[in-house]
């Protein structure tokens, strides 16, 4: 015989679907008889219906073959109120009496049941129904029950750590518990656990998804005899947070079904019809009327001859992309006329159609967004964030759905952790640090695309777990640790034509880093990506942290030279990192710098970042190296490394180095890089014997680097300054600014000079004295490739990896219903 043992009728009425109440439905709408009709076609022995404390839906049933009574009952532990729930099956209408006067303290139902010789399991005994369950709670479930349940709507981990318990519970441990809690261990060799399973099905999509089969079992009597036996099976699929999202808007649309009748619409609109097909329930022999198989027909040869434009409202888009999207696809074209096909995976189908309509509304919106603030139509504005707030609100059962699953992860590894300690048989969790380092500029030609990839060799060589996400490029990849999605849509600033936003399809994202079990995120960029990330931060309740890498307020002020804009990319900046539990710096003026904007100075962590040691290298030089670029073979060179824009203080650079050529001085000026000013910067220096050699990387870069003299950066908004570390290690001084985080990276007077730029002439002399003191130049050079030595890439790694494990770790004691208002509220998602 196979049975599924937990299902739920219109009647049942479940806390732990509250979004379904705060619609104004708190229950489900399958009718009993069609539950039975649905269970029988599924191949079930026999049918029940576990109702929440109520026998109604299975006494619907009673006069039908092959059905008995079972009932889920709320139970409490009276010494703080934490609710247990327990599946009886087999009761009479005059037990259930009984039982409901019984249920108020779990120790008086287990006696009851055990009196009355009632088939009784723990239903989902590792769940927190009222986030007061803990681990002696569960070792006292240990006591009570015989019977044990593997639960068909929660995470598969949950359910493979009630196995771990049960299959390593010793009649020691049980000996110790029942002295421990003061508790008689219930029924024979009580630390020999039974199971059964059941799908705790409420919206009629996943009935029989998880039941339990006794072989030899030919009626009622035998069946729970074989589960007091050992004898029963689980047979079960996974289940994921796709399947839990499914349900919830399974049971929305079905109670929207009823109430509005949409019945007599459903194959007048290909959407609706694709829905229903989707979020109901049907019976394979069940025939369409003519008529309704003339009007869906109809309903297919319509085109739609609306565009999307500005005046719709979301319902409308919503409706219009959706549409677009089912007749553009074959597969939803197929659900929408006839369901899901055999063996397919109706859950992974939902999931990609509205991740696909999603996506496409997020790019809309997006948009619309970018061209009201651009335009300074800030009336409109409100109008946009009112319509994203609303596609929040639609992908809201999949953000729930995630942050529950990812919670019973989170505290079932804390559960085996515990039992691993006490219980001999039972191993620990071994949870292993999983970092995600998201990112918006991983594609980009920068400092911090280099030290993200960089980071990622040095891990793969430390076999550390982690993983750089990224948004660019015209496929999703997944290879050699890079996680690279596909753009929703991209955008450019037109002040920063070199900077493109990239919109990621956020669903995307969430499965990835739920899928993969990352512990902890980090951030390297502010950008759409890293909002992403503190989005799914928030919805898997994970530690996030970030770096502050680039002053972006200060190169908006030097691109548009206007101080609102500066402004309010501060006020951004700020909201967005006072969102993270960590912020690294580059350096101690940064940290200072965003203290004295009103930073929070706790959160503040000093970056560890390194350099290749093993690339760059004094012993690249090679004179013959000037020849490939014309120049003299004796002359001697200042070099620039970085992005040709204003915001590097070139202007001065350009102005000083015409200034020494004037003044006699032999040298040549190598810039190494490319960028807005670059076209600029040549006409300025046309009469110098100045020389641009575009963007160099690798071994080019590096001997480039170690065939110079030093290194000219005359930056002061520079964080950090990566290429300051490159030419130490090359073996060559460096001449920087007074600002910044540059001129903490070297040790002044030692490997470098430190240049007060509001002073004209400070960087001219400063260069004059390393060109004429060769000596001094030579020792610099020599000082600053010790200095690196000690600043490998691989040791700072190893540091920044022990900061990210001992961050602290997101807090599992939020309840379902805070975790619900984050969830409908997308401002308090984020932290808003």
């Amino acid at each position: 015989m196979k049975i599924d043992l937990h299902c739920h009728s219109k009647y049942s009425k479940r806390p732990t679907l509250w979004v379904m109440q705060k619609l104004g439905c708190p229950e489900s709408f399958t009718e009993p008889t069609k539950l039975y009709a649905l269970a029988r076609e599924k191949g079930m022995s026999a049918v029940t219906i576990t109702d929440h404390n109520v026998i109604d839906g299975a006494l619907e049933i009673a006069h039908l073959p092959d059905t008995f009574i079972g009932c889920e009952y709320t139970t409490y532990f009276p010494e703080d109120h934490c609710k247990v729930h327990v599946l009886v099956y087999g009761l009479t209408e005059a037990q259930h009496e009984d039982i409901t006067r019984a249920r108020e303290n779990i120790h008086d139902l287990v006696t009851y049941l055990t009196e009355a010789a009632l088939p009784h399991v723990c239903a989902h005994p590792l769940f927190w129904v009222n986030d007061r369950l803990t681990v002696e709670h569960i070792e006292q479930l240990a006591l009570l029950f015989k019977n044990w349940e593997l639960n068909g709507d929660h995470d598969q981990a949950m359910n493979a750590a009630v196995m771990t318990i049960i299959d390593g519970l010793r009649e020691a441990d049980i000996e110790r518990l029942a002295n421990k809690h003061g508790i008689v261990p219930a029924g024979p060799e009580p630390w020999r656990k039974n199971i059964a399973g059941g799908s705790d099905d409420h919206g009629s999509l996943n009935l029989a998804r998880t039941y339990t089969e006794v072989l030899d079992a030919s009626n009622l009597d035998e069946f729970w005899q074989g589960i007091g036996q050992g004898l029963a099976r689980v047979r079960t699929r996974p289940v994921t947070p796709k399947t839990f999202a499914r349900n919830i808007y399974g049971i929305g649309y079905q109670f929207y079904k009823n109430r509005l009748s949409l019945d007599r619409h459903v194959n007048k609109d290909i959407s609706l019809r694709f829905m229903d097909r989707s979020l109901t329930a049907h019976l394979a022999d069940t025939a369409e009327p003519f008529l309704s198989r003339l009007q869906l027909r109809f309903a297919e040869q319509r085109r739609a001859r609306t565009s999307v434009n500005d005046s719709h409202s979301f319902l409308e888009l919503l409706r219009i992309e959706a549409e677009g999207k089912i007749r553009q696809d074959p597969q939803f074209m197929s659900i929408m006329r006839d369901g899901f096909a055999q063996g397919s995976d109706p859950d992974q189908q939902w999931f990609e159609f509205l991740n696909e309509v999603s996506n496409r509304l997020l790019a809309h919106f997006g948009r619309r967004l970018l061209e009201r603030v651009l335009g300074a139509r800030f009336i409109d504005l409100f109008h946009s964030l009112g319509s994203a707030g609303a596609l929040y609100f639609l992908l809201a059962p999949y953000f729930l759905a995630f942050s529950i699953f990812a919670r019973e992860r989170r505290w079932t590894r804390e559960v085996l952790d515990h039992f691993g300690q006490h219980w001999e048989r039972v191993p620990a969790s071994r949870a292993k640090t999983r970092v995600a380092h998201f990112s918006d500029t991983l594609h980009d030609v920068n400092g911090v695309a280099r030290t993200l990839r960089k980071q990622l060799a040095t891990a793969r060589e430390m076999r550390k777990d982690y993983s750089l996400i990224a948004c660019f490029g015209e496929k999703q990849r997944f290879e050699r640790g890079i996680c690279q999605f596909r753009p929703v849509d991209t955008y450019q600033l037109p002040e920063y034509p070199e900077l493109s936003l990239r919109v990621p399809p956020f669903l995307q994202m969430l499965n990835h880093c739920y899928e993969e079990g990352y512990t902890h995120l980090h951030v390297s960029t502010p950008g759409p990506v890293g909002l992403a990330a503190l989005g799914i931060a928030r919805i898997l309740q994970l530690p996030i942290s970030g770096t502050y890498h680039t002053s972006f307020p200060q190169y908006a002020k030097a691109l548009t030279e206007d101080g609102y804009v500066e402004d309010s990319v501060w006020r951004y900046m700020l909201w967005f990192y006072e969102q993270l539990d960590a912020v690294y710096v580059p350096s101690k003026a940064t940290g200072e710098e965003l203290v004295a904007k009103g930073f929070s100075a706790h959160k503040i962590r000093l970056y560890p970042r390194g350099v290749d040691i093993e690339r760059f290298r004094p012993d690249k030089r090679m004179p013959v190296y000037q020849e490939k670029y014309g120049l003299e073979h004796d002359a001697q060179t200042l070099l620039y490394v970085g992005r040709i824009s204003k915001e590097k203080n070139l202007h001065d650079l350009a102005r000083t180095y015409r200034a020494f050529v004037e003044q006699g001085g032999a040298a040549h000026l190598v810039i190494a890089g490319d960028g807005p000013y670059r076209e600029e910067m040549e006409r300025e220096l046309a009469s110098t014997p100045a020389l641009f050699t575009g963007y160099l990387e690798g071994d080019a870069l590096a001997t480039l680097y170690a065939s110079s003299d030093m290194l000219v950066f005359p930056s002061t908004t520079d964080t950090f300054g990566n290429v300051v570390l490159e030419a130490q290690a090359s073996g060559i001084p460096v001449i920087v600014t007074d600002k910044g985080g540059p001129c903490e990276n070297i040790i002044p007077d030692k490997t470098g000079l430190v240049v007060d730029m509001s002073r004209p002439e400070a960087l001219l002399h400063a260069i004059g004295t390393l060109i004429y003191d060769v000596e001094r130049r030579r020792a610099m050079g020599a000082a600053a490739r010790a200095y690196m030595e000690k600043r490998g890439f691989r040791q700072a790694f190893e540091t920044l990896w022990e900061m990210y494990t001992s961050e602290t770790s997101a807090p599992r004691n939020t309840s379902e219903l805070e975790l619900l208002a984050k969830t409908l509220n997308p401002a308090a998602a984020v932290g808003l």
